[in-house]
């Protein structure tokens, strides 16, 4: 810990949660919006990668509810200021999904995509915040975070195959990533 934080608070420009996204308009931006910051990159890959390790109904639940969440606040948060409350949840959502997966916590499946439904409402919020509202940069956000929820799920497979260690260790680098994110 006392090595890799000091590398985290070196890179602030790159722990940014949307550098240069202001009011970014249309398809491509969209696309971009949610590779280029890191809090949504591991985020939604983690999303994927706990779909996965759970699954059954887990595998669209999660992930479904993730979009539904992000897509209704993308909405609602186009042309509105940036929320902290948002910001704060963006945070809360990468470390809960790193200690679900690392602590390996079996909660019903409702309480699950709950967490998911609100921690893409306040992802979805942050996107529309910096965006014009569009069509298409709306849409874009929306593809861009399903393929990344897929890549995740890809992940996650792969991950399970690896063992409890690999699993845990997994989910305790994605709680310690939003914990960095927290304290940049």
């Amino acid at each position: 810990m006392r090595l890799v934080l000091p590398l985290f608070i070196l890179a602030p420009t790159a722990l940014m949660a949307h550098p240069g996204h202001e009011h970014a308009d249309g398809l491509a931006a969209g696309l971009a919006h949610p590779l280029l910051g890191l809090d949504h990159l591991v985020a939604m890959l983690a999303v994927g990668v706990l779909a996965a390790l759970l699954g059954g109904r887990a595998r669209w639940a999660v992930p479904g509810s993730f979009l539904t969440g992000m897509l209704v606040f993308g909405v609602l948060g186009t042309g509105g200021a940036e929320s902290a409350l948002a910001e704060h949840l963006i945070i809360a959502s990468i470390i809960v999904l790193g200690a679900l997966m690392a602590l390996t916590l079996r909660l019903p499946l409702a309480v699950i995509a709950a967490f998911a439904a609100v921690f893409g409402a306040a992802h979805g919020y942050a996107h529309g915040s910096e965006g014009s509202g569009d069509g298409g940069y709306l849409l874009g956000f929306m593809l861009s975070t399903a393929a990344l929820h897929a890549a995740g799920f890809a992940l996650g497979a792969w991950i399970a195959t690896r063992g409890a260690w690999v699993i845990r260790g997994s989910g305790g680098a994605v709680a310690l990533a939003g914990i960095a994110l927290a304290v940049v």
